[in-house]
This record gives C-alpha cells, sequence and structure tokens, in this order.
C-alpha cells in the first residue's frame, strides 16, 4: 500500500461509513464501536432492502457490506451498487475467503475483499486507503515517520500505513511534536488525561508497548520510539 493511498487528511469523525451486516453482535458490539474508536462516522443496517432505505436519505462514503445477506447475494447487490454509485467505495466482508471469491467480488465492483475474522487495523486502514483514491488530495512527501488523516494515520518512510485510536492518536501527535527529544513521562501522562494524579502510570506504559507491537505487526518495522528508564521516551525520526 503506498503512502499516496494511505491516508487522507480530513476532519476528525468525517469520513461516513454504512456498514451492511446482519450479524448484530458482530455489527453492533465489535465493528461499528472498534471502528469509532479510529475516527470513522459509523451507522449499520441488517439488510440489502434496509441499506437502500437509508442511502436513499443520506449518502455514505463507504460501503462496508457482508456477502450473505438475508435478502440479497452480496456480488449481485455490489454489482448493483457500482453500477448505481460509481463513486462510492466498497469494502466485501465475507466469510468466504477463496481465491475464486475474492476473484468475483473485486470484478463485480468491490475495492477491496476482506475476509471474517477481520483485523480492525487492517480494515481501517483499507477504509482511509479508499478515502485516499476516491478523494484525490495532493500527494505527500514520502522518506520519513509522519501522521496523517488529523493524527488517525501514522504512516511510515517505505510507505506502510498503520490505522490508530483517537489514543495512540494524540500520543503520537505529542512525539512528532518533540521529535528527537526526551519527552517526560508527566508530560505525557497530561496529553493523556487532564488530571495527571487520577491516571496510573502503568498505563502509559502498556499503551506504548501496545503501540510498538501493533506497528511491528502491522509493517514488519519497529516503531523507532525508545525509552529513557526513569525519565520517559522518544521519538528518533529524520
Amino acid at each position: 500500500m503506498s503512502s499516496t493511498q494511505a491516508c487522507i487528511p480530513v476532519e476528525r469523525a468525517a469520513l461516513h461509513v454504512l456498514m451492511v451486516e446482519d450479524d448484530e453482535l458482530l455489527r453492533d458490539h465489535v465493528l461499528v464501536p472498534q471502528l469509532q474508536r479510529f475516527g470513522f462516522d459509523m451507522a449499520a443496517v441488517g439488510s440489502a432492502a434496509m441499506m437502500d432505505a437509508y442511502i436513499q436519505l443520506r449518502h455514505p462514503d463507504i460501503l462496508v457490506v457482508d456477502v450473505g445477506l438475508p435478502d440479497a447475494d452480496g456480488f449481485d447487490l455490489v454489482h448493483r451498487l457500482r453500477a448505481r454509485m460509481g463513486n462510492i467505495g466498497i469494502v466485501m466482508l465475507t466469510g468466504r475467503n477463496g481465491n475464486i471469491d475474492r476473484v468475483r467480488g473485486l470484478n463485480e465492483g468491490a475495492d477491496a475483499y476482506l475476509a471474517k475474522p477481520v483485523d480492525v487495523d487492517l480494515l481501517a486502514a483499507t477504509l482511509y486507503s479508499l478515502a485516499r483514491r476516491l478523494r484525490a488530495p495532493a500527494p505527500v512527501t514520502q522518506g520519513h515517520w509522519r501522521l496523517d488523516a488529523d493524527d488517525w494515520c501514522l504512516l511510515s518512510p517505505t510507505g506502510g500505513v498503520v490505522a490508530l485510536t483517537k489514543t495512540e492518536g494524540r500520543l503520537l501527535s505529542r512525539f512528532f511534536e518533540k521529535r528527537n527529544q526526551l519527552i517526560q513521562r508527566d508530560e505525557l501522562i497530561a496529553t493523556l488525561a487532564p488530571n495527571v494524579y487520577d491516571f496510573d502510570p502503568h498505563r502509559l506504559d502498556s499503551l506504548i508497548h501496545r503501540l510498538r507491537k501493533k506497528v511491528h505487526r502491522v509493517l514488519g518495522t519497529p516503531l523507532p520510539l525508545n525509552s529513557v528508564h526513569g525519565e520517559g521516551y522518544v521519538l528518533v525520526v529524520i
């Protein structure tokens, strides 16, 4: 995934995504709340008929469509949507992960085809990538670590992308503001909480540990965020 397609600098919560998924538990208790944490303006319905009714009222930027809907075949639905709404982003989300199904979904007009169980980080990065393509902003400079999309995405020097939660984006924003400088633990905690005395300091270490692990898992390369024992952390970037 290239950095020019990774994230789009939009206002927070501006990208409107409609999820069409009949699994209520997965939809309302897993995917929708998790994607909201990444800054998406989410709506969700459980059938093709409900989707059609919703679209009459509001045009989403991107549709996330399950293949196995109770009242429509997902492939036929995507074909119809692409013919009807050529400028919309479409992500197919399905338990059918064979190459034949994947090729068919892309041929019918889907921009991406993701298999369940889906990694939410991957889904969020895919949605931002689609937003970049659909809105076609000016290209960004490559070659260094940076934040994009109002701090919702971390871009690597090689063009990789990691979608961030609000807390992760806020923390990394502070590091990029003071790149290559030691930031004391108390200053980082103040970035995350209005009252530093009510914040468990161990949460900071856990958050940074999870962030490092996430970046390495998604990109296969370590985030250059180093700890200084007893003092704080420093982001070492060019």
